[in-house]
């Protein structure tokens, strides 16, 4: 089953892709979701030409997200957290604290866009992670895990 992807669905693609999927997905999550829309040779046409339409404001954005990519390769942030002994975290950092520092530091990140590359965080250290800031935009950013 051919349909066009309104939004970005994980695993399968970004919005306004033309994907195929097995008839049973797009029928019962896909269509009745909202997610995508079946891909009728008329849908089709105006996929195609919302996408030649779309297609200088799409790089504009590229250009932003690589810019903000540049910075956050430069730039690197703090979470604080509760250590205990022995450098220990008391819990572990994810993501959202990840992203929560990333906004104190004046980038505007989702915590769904990251992904850290030690998961779970839990001692006091320098880590990486993976920031997607468009479908062909990701970068590495360092933050450092401190105590409190």
């Amino acid at each position: 089953m051919d349909v066009i992807l309104k939004q970005d669905v994980e695993h399968v693609g970004d919005k306004n892709d033309l994907v195929t999927v097995k008839s049973g997905f797009g029928r019962n999550y896909l269509l009745p979701k909202g997610l995508a829309i079946l891909a009728t040779p008329s849908a089709k046409k105006m996929h195609a030409e919302n996408v030649k339409q779309s297609a200088h404001k799409e790089k504009a954005i590229i250009d932003e997200a690589q810019a903000i990519a540049d910075k956050l390769e430069k730039s690197s942030v703090k979470v604080i957290a509760k250590v205990g002994e022995n450098g220990k975290i008391f819990g572990s950092v994810t993501s959202v604290q990840v992203a929560e520092a990333f906004v104190n530091a004046g980038f505007s990140i989702e915590r769904k866009h990251i992904k850290i590359h030690n998961e779970p965080i839990k001692t006091v250290g320098k880590y990486k992670a993976t920031i997607k800031l468009h479908k062909e935009v990701m970068t590495e950013a360092e933050f450092e895990v401190a105590g409190e």
